[in-house]
């Protein structure tokens, strides 16, 4: 009895240190999603948070992210489960060219994108293992939804005349930065050194007589020094996220607080505004189509994975 009761204990203590170092966060019916495989999931998320000096903000974005990274996670095993039930399988063949699409679409070698992968922390075996499961769950939506996916003419029409009205207010911004380059693996002592640094670049920037270009030729740490931290004319959608914010919010010739991104911390004048004229729907048409192609996959998408999730046991723990 003494010997069982160690035993038991001993299992208790086993069970909540376990506990302690990797939290169940979700269980989809005999299939546990464990808070480090959340964390994994959302890890460029979470290290772009690491520049929120708020700590309460922080700690709610933060919520906010492991509750979505959650949700990612229990449709992914639940069409997994799927891919599994239905024998679909995914050739190594095709994760080389799923890969080399990536780098393509990219402009990217192949070093350059190992090391993309090492700051999104991924390796290349573990990038492998997550595109043979992505790939697995196209070859799923593509055998359960894609036949729904249907764009008439008259939709092309509602689609663009809602789109060339949001045209007509948008435009290009030019403008120029100053980058404080930062490390992948940065320390929190690094990224909040750095940070300073780019508040009194920010501070001098904003004297008054301060000529932009030349201080950036001089402090600039990012390729684009030589040209006074010239990044041309751009529209949204092509810069990163919070670089994209400050540059449509600024007005001309208003310079930005520092923005932290993956490649450091930026301080950012915005130099002109440009108007951009909608084209007609013929130059649009094929990009047009492939937007509302993915809105309407991903609609009829999230509804086969609510039909499975109504037809399987889960249990969300955190």
């Amino acid at each position: 009895m003494k010997n069982l009761l160690i035993s038991a204990l001993t299992l208790a203590s086993f069970v909540a240190h376990a506990e302690l170092v990797d939290r169940v966060a979700a269980v989809v019916n005999n299939d546990v999603i464990t808070l480090s495989e959340v964390e994994t999931r959302i890890a460029p998320d979470l290290q772009r948070l690491r520049s929120e000096s708020d700590l309460a903000k922080r700690g709610e974005q933060r919520a906010q992210m492991v509750k979505r990274g959650i949700e990612m996670l229990i449709g992914e095993k639940l069409m997994e489960a799927q891919v599994r039930e239905l024998n679909i399988e995914v050739a190594d063949s095709e994760i080389d060219l799923g890969m080399e699409d990536v780098k393509k679409q990219n402009n990217i070698s192949s070093e350059q994108f190992e090391q993309l992968l090492g700051q999104e922390g991924y390796t290349l075996t573990s990038y492998k293992a997550f595109m043979r499961k992505h790939l697995a769950r196209l070859k799923l939506v593509n055998l359960k939804v894609r036949s729904k996916v249907k764009i008439s003419d008259e939709d092309m029409k509602a689609e663009y005349a809602r789109w060339s009205h949001d045209e007509a207010a948008e435009f290009e911004v030019h403008a120029r930065h100053i980058l404080v380059q930062l490390q992948p693996k940065a320390t929190t002592e690094q990224v909040e050194l750095a940070r300073l640094k780019a508040v009194l670049l920010m501070e001098e920037a904003k004297k008054p007589g301060t000529n932009f270009a030349e201080l950036a030729k001089q402090k600039s740490e990012g390729p684009s020094k030589a040209d006074g931290g010239d990044l041309g004319f751009f529209r949204r959608g092509v810069m990163v996220a919070e670089f994209e914010k400050a540059a449509f919010t600024l007005p001309v010739g208003g310079i930005s607080d520092p923005i932290r991104t993956k490649f450091g911390w930026h301080v950012l004048k915005v130099e002109e505004h440009k108007v951009l004229a909608a084209p007609p729907l013929e130059e649009v048409k094929d990009q047009l189509r492939e937007k509302m192609l993915r809105g309407q996959l991903e609609k009829y998408t999230d509804q086969y994975v609510q039909e499975l999730r109504a037809a399987a046991v889960v249990e969300v723990k955190l």
